[in-house]
């Protein structure tokens, strides 16, 4: 099994980034600070592999649907501020629609081509931002890796600079479908090589979504081993 390694990406200490590179702002540096010590406190977080972020440019982060907790666990530890494409019923209450904004997420309607969520998010990665996409479009009912929707290829080869795939493995047994409320338990987050776009285009959509996929179930493989859960076996 790999090493695994839990520091930040060097270029990315301090309050200040590079030039052109968008920074948090004080209100996300708070509500990011206020969600990450509870829930390590919670669920024994543990992160891993966060030198992958990179320093600049957009970046598409390509993650495996656990549970509610997935959107906070993806870009909690990471150093820039994150975006998040999220299904459009969490922006029907305007209080909540007003909270999630303020954290960089925008709706997408799940089930249907959203021409109009996937031309936003091409609009903030060429701005040089993060963006977290969760392709298979929802939650696992067993927390096996399902088949991912084909649009990520289409960010990741036209407008993202680099797709970083990300694992979440642990947040399905502390939240599974079903159950109202979380309970206690250990949750990884492992963070993958990034992916140029160059090396994205060099795939067709097919090929390209297949590594993704891949790749994720490599990395549960791994994790589900060190933490002494049983394999998963898929077709």
């Amino acid at each position: 099994m790999r090493s695994l390694s839990s520091y930040p990406n060097p270029l990315l200490r301090g309050w200040h980034f590079a030039e052109g590179v968008p920074e948090p702002t004080l209100w996300y540096r708070l509500m990011r600070r206020g969600l990450y010590v509870p829930m390590c406190a919670a669920w024994k977080v543990r992160v891993f592999n966060r030198h992958h972020e990179p320093a600049s440019g957009g970046a598409l982060y390509i993650a495996n649907h656990q549970s509610f907790l997935d959107p906070m666990l993806v870009g909690m530890a990471l150093s820039r501020p994150m975006d998040y494409m999220a299904r459009d019923s969490l922006f029907r209450t305007p209080i909540f629609k007003q909270l999630i904004e303020s954290v960089n997420a925008f709706p997408v309607r799940r089930g249907t081509a959203d021409t109009g969520a996937i031309k936003e998010a091409m609009r903030r990665l060429k701005q040089g931002r993060q963006i977290v996409v969760f392709p298979e479009g929802t939650r696992t009912h067993d927390a096996k890796i399902g088949p991912f929707l084909p649009g990520v290829a289409l960010l990741s080869q036209r407008a993202a600079e680099w797709t970083v795939p990300v694992l979440i493995e642990g947040a399905f047994e502390a939240w599974p479908r079903g159950r109202k409320l979380p309970r206690c338990g250990n949750v990884t987050v492992q963070y993958g090589p990034p992916i140029h776009r160059s090396e994205a285009r060099s795939c067709d959509t097919e090929q390209f979504i297949h590594r993704l996929r891949q790749t994720l179930i490599d990395m549960q493989k791994d994790a589900r081993r060190r933490a002494g859960r049983v394999e998963l076996h898929y077709d």
